[in-house]
């Protein structure tokens, strides 16, 4: 017998397993919903609007052991949304003397925003850590492997050489850049509350001096951040998440992308620590974790996509704009918390095979370094003759298998001239070093 559970990720192993998958799934949001339910009566409760038993029994009752959320979602088609057969449960759960203190005064899209937000900013939380192992794992690579010399690769071809310190402290560099956004954007969820039409008005009619005081008394049940005003259709924290979260799997997708080209059989520089077999082939150890992080990085623009259209809400509270968030949202948490767990696996375990880089180094007879060398021929030459000896070189190293070192130390007009350094890749990767402290710097 196979479980029916549609949160079990059987076509996502990108997040399955992941903290963002349990914080995120349909268990996930009945508790935030009802958390939300339960801190709206606190906080009327906290300004003296309705007695502190019903705060209290509110929040007892709402438990999300006593909710199916299987029947919730089933009956969420009548009216759109599942905030309105839960708020019927629940004032049935609680029921007598403070069954009609459950959500007073607000509207359905109150809750399901502030459980979003909720949802979200428990699901950021096991991303930011995972983040942090891998910016860890990143400065021990940059900081190792400092002066490892590679070849530079610019339109999939060898350039200059460069390092794999530098390349590794760029990687990180971009991690840093995914975690504070991502710390940011956490910091400033909202709360959502504001009744009917973003007016406040059914708070008055119950009795509130000062309806106003009533979001801030909200957030803080919650821990999430104040709003200014009712963002019903000023969707400004659900863009600046899609924003977040989209560049965080960019910026791991670069960090894969790489990966997986240098990890090719005829490349072979890196290794993934712990390789994936195929259902085939025997032989093989296939990056797994840079794959999966990929193909999260492929995802993420389209869904951020969707949240950023929903920016267009027309009047006060829009039809469609809201619901279409959900689930891209959703899906844009897990597929950036399993894409930074993956990462964090990933850059704990690569093996860096510099002994292979060196060799590749070689691949061009020597070219590689063939921008260092016009810089130190154009004196003794002048810049017309050095490019064109230099060009007809090439073309020889290539015809006759020749190193251009080699070649160079032949040509008569240049006898005396010591091009020993020019000619060594491994001494022409330029301010690499020091770029690689001044990245490691950044903490």
């Amino acid at each position: 017998m196979t479980s029916a559970d549609s949160d079990a990720g059987l076509l996502a192993p990108g997040w399955a397993g992941s903290p963002a998958a349990a914080e995120t799934a349909d268990a996930a949001f009945l508790r935030a919903l009802l958390d939300a339910e339960a801190a709206l009566t606190r906080a009327q409760a906290a300004l003296g609007l309705v007695p502190a038993r019903a705060a209290t029994a509110v929040t007892e009752a709402a438990e999300p052991g006593r909710f199916d959320a299987a029947s919730l979602a089933g009956r969420a088609r009548d009216g759109g949304n599942p905030v309105i057969p839960l708020v019927a449960e629940l004032t049935r759960t609680v029921g007598g003397e403070y069954g009609p203190y459950v959500h007073r005064g607000a509207t359905s899209q109150d809750i399901m925003d502030t459980a979003m937000m909720l949802v979200a900013h428990r699901a950021l939380g096991p991303v930011l850590a995972d983040l942090d192992r891998c910016r860890r794992a990143l400065a021990h690579l940059a900081a190792e492997h400092r002066d490892t010399p590679m070849p530079g690769r610019t339109l999939t071809q060898h350039a200059v050489p460069t390092t794999f310190g530098l390349k590794a402290a760029g990687w990180r560099s971009l991690v840093l850049d995914a975690r504070d956004r991502v710390t940011a954007v956490r910091g400033s969820l909202p709360a959502q509350l504001g009744g009917a039409a973003g007016t406040l008005a059914a708070f008055s009619a119950y009795g509130a001096g000062d309806p106003t005081a009533l979001p801030g008394a909200y957030a803080r049940e919650l821990g999430l951040a104040e709003p200014l005003l009712p963002w019903h259709t000023l969707r400004t924290p659900v863009a600046d998440l899609a924003g977040a979260l989209a560049f965080a799997a960019g910026a791991l997708g670069k960090l894969a992308a790489d990966v997986l080209t240098l990890s090719r059989t005829e490349i072979a520089e890196v290794a993934e620590g712990s390789g994936g077999g195929s259902s085939a082939m025997p032989h093989k150890a296939n990056p797994v974790r840079s794959t999966l992080i990929a193909a999260a990085a492929r995802r993420a623009p389209q869904l951020a996509a969707t949240l950023y259209g929903s920016l267009v809400a027309e009047d006060e509270r829009p039809a469609g704009a809201w619901h279409a968030e959900w689930e891209p949202l959703r899906d844009l948490l897990r597929l950036v918390g399993g894409a930074a767990r993956d990462a964090a696996e990933l850059t704990e375990g690569l093996r860096v095979r510099p002994e292979t880089m060196r060799e590749h180094l070689g691949l061009t007879h020597g070219l590689i370094v063939s921008e260092r060398l016009s810089a130190e021929l154009a004196p003794v030459l002048g810049r017309a003759r050095a490019k064109e000896l230099l060009t007809e070189l090439a073309r020889r190293a290539y015809d006759e298998g020749r190193g251009l070192g080699e070649l160079l130390s032949s040509e008569p007009e240049l006898k005396g001239v010591d091009l020993t350094a020019a000619t060594d890749p491994a001494r022409c990767t330029g301010s690499a070093g020091a770029l690689t402290d001044r990245a490691l710097e950044r903490r």
